[in-house]
């Protein structure tokens, strides 16, 4: 069944459901008080940019994950997809999965997801909600606007382009090794760091603020998800070009410097975590300098890792020496 309430008709368990968390949330005319068993998106000549992701539990949140950070993450996810494409958030739809339909766990996820909407100006236009026996899914379909034509794929960077990420790599993968126990858990003893790396696993951050940015500068992109390392790949794999990084200027947290230092973590495993929900772009030298700019006056930091270069071999990482480290994976990967 759609995520939609019919008026005038008596309401059967998820019609019910619908009504009270979700029909709140559908405040966009589109979205038609979810009445309908479609939406409409008014794109005023933009050409429509079209993500989707799904989270599961178990896989990319842990069963006892509070149900407002899984709503974020579910959502956020996607924003991040939408900035790496130079795209600005204009809605979405929900797919959810439940093995019960529990009010302590649905009011926080629906809070949290209204919060999210509101604050991305990516406003709930639809979906479908399900019962399942097995894990709890929750799958968001986002939508973005771009210019016509100026949506920013994998496939453009070149040879001699500077090699470019937000923020910071491996936070996420440090939370989840919190969360998870084992050496990391018992090592990262600082209250404040352990609370932001399990936050950062939790609640992506993602550069919506860069969208424009790299829309105007980019010439190719996309959000850092599986790792660093083996989404890099990709990227290069695309656009036909390979790269040098210099391992050593990947920008990391003071909290994963730390452990870094302490000899708990090396710097290959946070670049091969994954779940950064970063920026990575290339940019041809003449673009830095206004890139850099523009991210700052955004409050968003930016660091040059490397650059592009010609050939089809898989992206080599250097230490400060200059050798090269071979990296005994590059992702995560789900089969």
């Amino acid at each position: 069944m759609s995520l939609r309430v019919a008026s005038g008709k008596s309401a059967s368990g998820e019609d019910a459901l619908i009504a009270r968390y979700f029909r709140p949330l559908a405040t966009d005319p589109g979205a038609f008080g979810l009445d309908d068993d479609a939406a409409a998106l008014r794109p005023d000549g933009s050409d429509i940019v079209v993500t989707t992701d799904a989270i599961v539990e178990g896989v990319h949140f842990l069963p006892d994950d509070p149900p407002d950070t899984i709503a974020r993450k579910a959502l956020r996810v996607n924003l991040s997809d939408l900035a790496a494409k130079g795209a600005i958030p204009a809605g979405f739809v929900l797919t959810l999965a439940l093995r019960h339909a529990e009010e302590a766990w649905l009011k926080p996820f629906a809070a949290a997801l209204g919060e999210d909407a509101v604050q991305f100006a990516c406003p709930l236009l639809g979906g479908d909600t399900v019962s399942t026996p097995g894990p709890l899914m929750v799958s968001v379909t986002a939508f973005g606007q771009v210019p016509p034509g100026r949506m920013v794929h994998r496939s453009g960077a070149k040879p001699g382009d500077r090699v470019m990420v937000t923020g910071t790599i491996g936070d996420a993968a440090l939370g989840l090794a919190i969360l998870r126990g084992g050496k990391v858990h018992a090592a990262a003893s600082d209250g404040a760091a352990r609370d932001m790396l399990i936050g950062r696993y939790r609640v992506p951050q993602p550069r919506v603020a860069m969208a424009k940015i790299v829309r105007d500068h980019a010439s190719a992109s996309m959000d850092v998800s599986d790792g660093l390392a083996g989404d890099l790949a990709k990227l290069c794999g695309v656009s036909g070009v390979s790269a040098v990084i210099d391992l050593p200027s990947v920008p990391l947290s003071e909290a994963a410097r730390d452990l870094v230092r302490r000899g708990i973590v090396g710097r290959e495993t946070l670049i091969a975590g994954g779940d950064d929900y970063e920026i990575m772009c290339t940019l041809t030298e003449d673009h830095v300098e206004a890139f850099v700019q523009s991210a700052r006056e955004a409050g968003i930091a930016v660091s040059s890792i490397g650059r592009v270069i010609a050939g089809g071999a898989v992206p080599k990482f250097i230490d400060g020496n200059g050798a090269e480290i071979v990296l005994e994976r590059l992702s995560y990967s789900h089969f």
